[in-house]
């Protein structure tokens, strides 16, 4: 069995000694969050470093991200998608609209056209009336 002892002088004249010790295995030497080194075998470094290594993590974060942008450029398509369909059909109703509108417009232009020339027909004939009671009458003069 290995026994290591380390002894370290900090701020005030104060010590701190640390002791560790294990069966042949390979010591690390590591800070804690306080400051303070601690010793660790190379179990429990094993385990520490295989939670917390970092390509790995950021390897995740980055497969999530992915996944992440995925849904969001799908959810996106199928937007502009809905978006680009209903400007469709909004142009294709104000285009059905406006035929129906142009048709009924000729509609009324053909019923105007046809009651002005049965105006001018009525006209030319009470013309005509007239014009013979005024030959019958110069006639008789």
């Amino acid at each position: 069995m290995l026994t290591v002892q380390l002894t370290m002088l900090v701020a005030d004249g104060k010590t701190i000694t640390e002791t560790a010790s294990g069966n042949n295995k390979v010591m690390y030497l590591s800070k804690s969050e306080g400051g303070s080194p601690i010793l660790v075998n190379e179990d429990a470094a094993k385990s520490l470093q295989s939670t917390t290594n970092p390509l790995e993590t950021i390897d995740k974060a980055l497969a999530k991200v992915d996944n992440l942008r995925s849904d969001l450029g799908a959810v996106q398509n199928r937007f502009d998608s809905a978006i680009t369909n209903l400007g469709n059909t909004v142009n294709n109703l104000s285009s059905a609209r406006s035929r129906i509108e142009d048709a009924d417009y000729a509609t009324e232009v053909s019923n105007m056209s046809r009651a002005q020339i049965l105006q001018q027909a009525g006209t030319s004939v009470l013309a005509q009336a007239n014009q013979t009671t005024q030959n019958v009458l110069s006639l008789l003069r």
